[in-house]
C-alpha cells in the first residue's frame, strides 16, 4: 500500500496545525503504488502535505472531504521534477561550487547558486570558482568554523550535524518549540469574493515574493486553482535550473525594491492583492516598507502566508537557508549516510522540505480563504507562517517505516497528461495532478515562462512602472 498509517497521521498533524476539523483526514482516499527510496518516509510526507492542500480546496469550495483522492505515486513524483522535456535539455540545477565538501573534521555544504552567496563563500576560502580548488580549501577548515565564517560573510552554508546534535542545539530546541504552522487574524477587509467550484480562486490576485522551491510550489498550486499569480523578482536574480518547474501558471516580472520607485510599485501591487506569499527572512520586508503593520495598512483583509528556513525564534533567526542546508543542519543527511552505510552525506532523494512546505503553505492560504468566507462581510485577514526546519521535524525516523528499498521507479508515460505544454524553451510533458476533489480540477492556464517576461502589473491594468 502506498499510504501507510503514517501518511494519515502526518495529514492529521498538518491539518490540525492549520485549525482544520480533525475528523476530516480520515475521509480522504489514498491510491497509487510505489515509494521513494529513502531512510525517511518521504512518500508519506508527500502524500500528507498534498492531501492537506486538497482538503483545503474541499473546505473552501464546500466539497465533501470524502471526495478528496490523492494518488501516492503522483504525489511522490511531484516532489521531484513535474515535467519531462521534448527535444531540449533542462539547465543544470546546481552551480559548480554548490555541493557537499569534506572538512578537516566532518562535512559542510555550500549553497552557491546565487552570485552573492557564491562570492561570499569564495571570498572566505580565497579561491576561484572551481570545484576542485574549493574542495582543497575546504579541507583545511573545521566544519562549524567554515559554516560560521561563510554565514557571517553573507553566504549560505551548513555543517553536517547528527539528529541528536540538532536536538541539543539551541536552534533545534527553538524550532521544536514552535508550532508546525502559526496562524492568526488581522484587520478586517473587503467581503470575500464568490467561489466557483470549477475554478475556485478565479478573480483572486496572488502577489508572489518567493524564490527557488517552497514558496513557488505554493503559488503554483494557487495558479492551478485559477488564481492570478504575479511573481516579482529582483533585477539580478535568476535560477535557470528550476524556472521551467516553478513558474507554471504564473506571470513573472522584475522590480528593484531597493529604489523608491520600485518600492512604490510593489506597495501598489500589494494594495490590490488578495493573497501575499513571501519567503523573506524575518524582518526583511520592513526595510522596503512592507513590514507587518504596513502590509495590514496597505491591504486589510489580506491572506498573508510566509516561511523561512530555520524558524522564527532562536539564535538563528534571520539565517539564510535552503532545503539542502536544513537537511545538513537538522541531521537528515547524516542519518541517511549512517543508514545507507555511505561515505558522504546522504540527503533525501528529493527536496522534500521545500515541496512539503509549499503544499502546506497552499493549504494555509485555502484555510485562510475559507475562514474569511465563513466570517462573511468585512471578514478579518488571515496570516500563517511555517519554516523548513519545522517541516523537517515531521521526518523524524522515529515516526515510522523507512523505505530503504524504494520501488517508485522513474516516471512512466502514463504518469503525464496528454497535452504538450509549449514554452519558450521547448515543449514539455507535465505530470498529471496528484489529487482530485469533486468538481475542482487542478489545471494551469499559462505555461511556464522566464523570469522578467511580464510587466509588473495586474492583468487588465497598465504597468505600474510605466
Amino acid at each position: 500500500m502506498t499510504a501507510t498509517p503514517l501518511a494519515r497521521a502526518l495529514l492529521s498533524s498538518i491539518w490540525t496545525a492549520l485549525g482544520g476539523d480533525p475528523a476530516l483526514p480520515a475521509q480522504v482516499t489514498f491510491t497509487g503504488a510505489g515509494r521513494l527510496r529513502s531512510a525517511f518516509a518521504v512518500s508519506d510526507l508527500a502524500i500528507a502535505s498534498i492531501a492537506a492542500a486538497a482538503l483545503g480546496v474541499a473546505g473552501y469550495t464546500g466539497a465533501p472531504a470524502a471526495s478528496v483522492r490523492v494518488d501516492g505515486r503522483l504525489a511522490s513524483l511531484w516532489f521531484g521534477w513535474s515535467f519531462r522535456t521534448e527535444g531540449w535539455t533542462r539547465p543544470p540545477e546546481w552551480s559548480p561550487v554548490s555541493g557537499d565538501y569534506q572538512t578537516a573534521d566532518g562535512w559542510v555544504r555550500l549553497h552557491a547558486n546565487a552570485p552573492h552567496h557564491r562570492s561570499a563563500a569564495l571570498t572566505v576560502l580565497g579561491v576561484l570558482p572551481e570545484h576542485e580548488a574549493v574542495a582543497r580549501a575546504v579541507r583545511e577548515w573545521r566544519a562549524h568554523e567554515l559554516e560560521a565564517e561563510v554565514v557571517a560573510a553573507g553566504g549560505a552554508a551548513a555543517a553536517m550535524r547528527s539528529m541528536a546534535a540538532w536536538a541539543a542545539h539551541p536552534q533545534g530546541r527553538a524550532v521544536m518549540a514552535e508550532p508546525l504552522v502559526w496562524c492568526g487574524r488581522t484587520a478586517a477587509g473587503p467581503s470575500p469574493k464568490p467561489v466557483s467550484a470549477s475554478r475556485p480562486l478565479t478573480g483572486l490576485r496572488v502577489l508572489d515574493l518567493t524564490r527557488v522551491f517552497a514558496g513557488p510550489v505554493c503559488t503554483r498550486v494557487l495558479a492551478g486553482l485559477g488564481a492570478e499569480v504575479l511573481r516579482i523578482d529582483p533585477p539580478d536574480w535568476d535560477e535557470p535550473g528550476v524556472v521551467p518547474e516553478m513558474t507554471l501558471g504564473k506571470r513573472c516580472a522584475r522590480l528593484d525594491a531597493r529604489t523608491s520607485e520600485g518600492r512604490q510599485v510593489l506597495q501598489a501591487l500589494l494594495g490590490q492583492a488578495d493573497i501575499l506569499v513571501h519567503g523573506y527572512r524575518p524582518g526583511a520586508l520592513d526595510s522596503i516598507g512592507l513590514g507587518a503593520a504596513q502590509r495590514e495598512r496597505l491591504r486589510s483583509g489580506l491572506v498573508d502566508v510566509s516561511l523561512d528556513a530555520y524558524g522564527w525564534t532562536g539564535p538563528w533567526v534571520g539565517r539564510r537557508g535552503f532545503d539542502s542546508l536544513v537537511q545538513m543542519s537538522s541531521g537528515i543527511a547524516e542519518e541517511g549516510m549512517r543508514r545507507f552505510c555511505a561515505d558522504r552525506p546522504t540527503p533525501l532523494p528529493v527536496q522534500a522540505l521545500d515541496h512539503a512546505a509549499g503544499w502546506i503553505m497552499a493549504a494555509a492560504v485555502l484555510r485562510g480563504l475559507a475562514e474569511r468566507r465563513a466570517d462573511g462581510a468585512m471578514a478579518p485577514g488571515w496570516t500563517a507562517r511555517t519554516s523548513l526546519a519545522r517541516v523537517a521535524a515531521l521526518l523524524s525516523p522515529t515516526h515510522g517505516p523507512h523505505d530503504l528499498d524504494g520501488g517508485l521507479g522513474a516516471p512512466a508515460p502514463a504518469d503525464y497528461g496528454a497535452m504538450l505544454e509549449q514554452t519558450v524553451w521547448g515543449p514539455m510533458h507535465r505530470l498529471k495532478p496528484p489529487f482530485t476533489v469533486a468538481g475542482t480540477p487542478l489545471r494551469w492556464d499559462l505555461p511556464a515562462s522566464p523570469l522578467g517576461s511580464a510587466e509588473a502589473c495586474w492583468t487588465g491594468q497598465p504597468s505600474a512602472a510605466a
